[in-house]
């Protein structure tokens, strides 16, 4: 898979709202700091601030600011506003040749896992799930952040708040993000491609039980018999740990590790949360679940990796 070049200071960066809408016009200005506190040029996306409902601007609206960025040879890198939803009802109407031709860095979490699962089949391109635009970047975060963009070191590292909830070792490609849009991707043509791979996974207000259907449902498409390893991250905001009528978390995750038969780490700082890595997806990577390490391993020259731009 082709690795975006490495963003360097003064690299132009597009600011999008390809799903939800932000909430007030201080967010943009949030987005547009971060750009510039990395040393990015952060250039607005024409309707980065409409609104549909919880839509940000229609469909048209919202693939029409992608596909400028997509073949502006200009831009450098797209930069998710916020995730939400809608990424998927635009998939369809994206311009993935012109990320095949100028290959350049899709960054985002949450809903945009739609986006990067479409980037990854249809540009053969390794897409980052890392912080959104508007987020707020600590120090660790932000680490992670140029790590994976800029310096194209590992952007991983050790769980320090990881659990083994099934031991042994793996190596494979990253695919994955929210569980929910996995789960709503299988069975459709933008399906990540599980083979081999080691399968990231974070949600936000997803009682245990929903969390439970949606690993079944990953489990029935076949995906989970395809992979080499998990690593789970933070579900938050889900079932109140006093609820009697449901069951812990670990539990049900271990069970999605023992179906498919893989090592798995559960705790990884990925999620809706300020510490999170920087995950390349379709970057290879190895798991050790004992020692609860996630790290992206070194890859090709970039002439093989096809880094230069389009003449």
């Amino acid at each position: 898979m082709l690795l975006p070049p490495p963003l360097a200071a003064g690299a132009r960066v597009a600011l999008v709202a390809p799903a939800g809408p932000l909430r007030t016009p201080n967010e943009l200005d949030e987005g547009i700091a971060n750009a510039r506190a990395l040393g990015w040029e952060p250039v607005v996306a024409e309707h980065a601030l409409a609104r549909t409902g919880y839509l940000a601007g229609d469909d048209a609206l919202r693939a029409a600011d992608l596909n400028q960025a997509f073949a502006d040879d200009t831009i450098d890198a797209v930069w998710c506003l916020r995730g939400g939803y809608g990424a998927m009802r635009i998939l369809d109407a994206l311009d993935y040749d012109a990320l095949r031709r100028r290959p350049k860095a899709i960054i985002g979490y949450s809903d945009i896992t739609a986006l990067h699962a479409a980037v990854g089949l249809r540009s053969n391109l390794i897409a980052f799930h890392g912080p959104t635009a508007r987020g707020t970047l600590i120090p660790s975060s932000r680490d992670s952040l140029v790590r994976a963009v800029s310096a194209h070191t590992d952007s991983c590292g050790v769980a320090t708040n990881g659990r083994t909830l099934r031991g042994g070792r793996a190596s494979g490609r990253l695919v994955g993000g929210n569980l929910a849009l996995l789960a709503a991707l299988a069975g459709t043509p933008y399906a990540p491609d599980y083979d081999g791979a080691i399968l990231v996974m974070e949600d936000v207000g997803e009682p245990t039980y929903r969390i439970d259907r949606m690993l079944r449902q990953l489990q029935l498409s076949g995906a989970l018999g395809r992979i080499a390893g998990i690593a789970f991250g933070e579900f938050t905001e889900g079932s109140d740990p006093t609820d009697v009528t449901s069951r812990r978390l670990d539990d049900v995750l271990r069970e999605a590790a023992d179906v498919a038969g893989v090592p798995a780490l559960a705790g990884i700082p990925l999620g809706h949360i300020d510490d999170q890595w920087t995950i390349p997806l379709g970057a290879m990577a190895e798991l050790d679940a004992d020692a609860r390490t996630l790290h992206v391993l070194p890859g090709a020259s970039d002439r093989e990796r096809g880094l230069a731009r389009a003449e």
